[in-house]
């Protein structure tokens, strides 16, 4: 039984108790101890066996073994993903830092534009044919407004499409 907990008790403190229940019944308690505060409450979850002495000197080690086993992969596990999420963490911060300074950079490369380069634009020039976009009341999206501005031209090549050949048939 002690060889089996021998890799337990390298990493921490176990305590062991052993309590006669009824006539020929045993109840063993395994609680590893907490090493720090902050450490997972999974790591110092006990385990309780109850049989008889035969019983027990015949499964307990087995049980035993299947503790630790479970208790040392849990650790390393826990082990793993903090180191995961720390090397995370730190690429996520030298990203961040790396974007604030290329972002830095080009704000500082840009020239502003002089008023004498700035070129104004002239309005269209409306036509005969041209209809007034309807007015919505609610507001649509850049793409919508997109989209309706397509609808309205069609529909005004269709117009003029039908007025030319009015225009051609009489």
């Amino acid at each position: 039984m002690f060889q089996q907990l021998a890799p337990l008790l390298r990493q921490r403190s176990v305590l062991l108790t052993i309590t006669c229940l009824e006539e020929d019944q045993i109840r063993v308690n395994v609680l590893p101890k907490k090493l720090a505060d902050s450490e997972n409450a999974a790591l110092t979850t006990p385990m309780s066996f109850t049989g008889t002495a035969a019983e027990l000197d015949a499964q307990l080690p087995d049980a035993i073994v299947s503790f630790v086993a479970s208790h040392l992969e849990l650790k390393n596990t826990l082990s793993r993903a903090k180191e995961e999420m720390a090397a995370a963490a730190k690429a996520a911060q030298d990203e961040a830092k790396s974007k604030s300074k290329t972002t830095t950079k080009s704000a500082a490369a840009a020239t502003p534009v002089k008023k004498d380069e700035q070129k104004t634009a002239e309005p269209p020039k409306a036509s005969l044919f041209d209809t007034p976009a309807p007015v919505s009341a609610s507001p649509t999206s850049p793409s919508d407004s997109d989209e309706e501005a397509e609808n309205l031209a069609e529909i005004n090549e269709d117009e003029e499409t039908e007025e030319d050949e009015a225009l051609v048939a009489s």
